[in-house]
């Protein structure tokens, strides 16, 4: 390249020899809430970005959180996940966060709008799933969620026990098509 000649900046060579991190969307779970899919007939779900202090995110990335007892509440056209608990960052001081503070969720406003109305309904809920950071942004995975009878529990548990057996019948004909 000569001296004076103009070039794009997309086309300069990058400065710095610092790695780049790889923007490809993969989501690494820090917390799930199992029990919600067991207790929970999923209807719709929504990913969330929290708002979050510095210890939280901390504690987070050290792969520490619980969403057992988490809820999600709408007040005044915002979200709130409440009750879930992000234990004290080991390494903070006196700025540390409340372990089971109420945090804000990031939503579209119709996203909001909706999930609002519905909750409203009778039998539905909204339910925290997951905890993770996507692209180094924590999000939750939350769900507008109605409530299974104990029936159903049973009814879901029997469903994959049953395809659980079938898929092993399949398994063990195809080991023995193979061996034939």
């Amino acid at each position: 390249m000569s001296k004076g000649m103009y070039v794009p900046k997309e086309s300069q060579p990058k400065q710095g020899g610092g790695a780049a991190k790889a923007k490809d969307g993969k989501r690494k779970i820090v917390a799930q809430n199992k029990k919600a899919r067991h207790d929970y007939a999923i209807i719709d779900t929504y990913e969330a970005g929290l708002v979050l202090t510095g210890t939280e995110v901390k504690s987070l990335r050290q792969g520490r959180a619980s969403l057992t007892d988490g809820f999600v509440q709408i007040d005044g056209n915002e979200a709130w996940l409440h009750n879930a608990h992000i234990p004290e960052y080991s390494q903070g001081t006196w700025t540390n966060h409340t372990v089971r503070r109420k945090r804000k969720l990031l939503l579209h406003r119709e996203e909001i709008d909706k999930l609002a109305s519905k909750s409203e309904e009778t039998g539905h809920t909204i339910v925290p799933l997951a905890l993770y950071f996507k692209d180094g942004r924590a999000k939750a995975e939350i769900a507008l969620a109605r409530g299974k009878k104990e029936y159903d529990k049973r009814q879901t548990l029997r469903e994959k026990q049953d395809r659980r057996e079938s898929d092993r019948a399949i398994a063990a004909a195809k080991r023995k098509q193979r061996g034939a």
